[in-house]
């Protein structure tokens, strides 16, 4: 079976619990990404994403400089292992309704993110070599 091992976007950015959600939006703008895995002694404790900083913070009404990542970060978020199938990943995925799982070692220390972006790309490219495949035994298009 194929882990993940090779999924996870090294670089995570992370951020601690007391981080303001303006920090946050900042960082994400910065670093080009959707989430933020927020840790404790490199553990993922919680992970806050874009959308929760719109619906939480801003169509909240709050004031971005005085929320934390505590405040609205998804608490003991799901992980992956980075033994883990790609196909157990995606179940616990879809069981928790979330596109991104922080990958961690064997110490529950995060290494990566695994994001559901990354699994389209890899099923797209399988499903190039099965359309190749199968294009080169079927007879020509006219």
């Amino acid at each position: 079976m194929v882990d993940i091992r090779t999924f996870p976007r090294g670089e995570v950015v992370a951020a601690e619990r007391d981080t303001t959600a303006a920090d946050l939006a900042s960082r994400m703008a910065e670093e080009g990404v959707g989430s933020i895995v927020i840790t404790e002694d490199d553990q993922p404790i919680g992970i806050v994403t874009d959308r929760d900083l719109t619906v939480e913070v801003l169509a909240g009404g709050e004031d971005p400089t005085s929320v934390t990542a505590e405040d609205v970060m998804t608490e003991d978020p799901v992980t992956a292992d980075l033994e883990a199938g790609i196909f157990e990943v995606l179940s616990r995925m879809e069981e928790a309704a979330v596109r991104r799982v922080p990958a961690v070692d064997d110490d529950g220390k995060v290494v990566g993110i695994v994001s559901f972006d990354d699994f389209v790309a890899l099923f797209g490219r399988e499903l190039e070599k099965l359309g190749n495949i199968a294009e080169a035994e079927s007879p020509a298009y006219e």
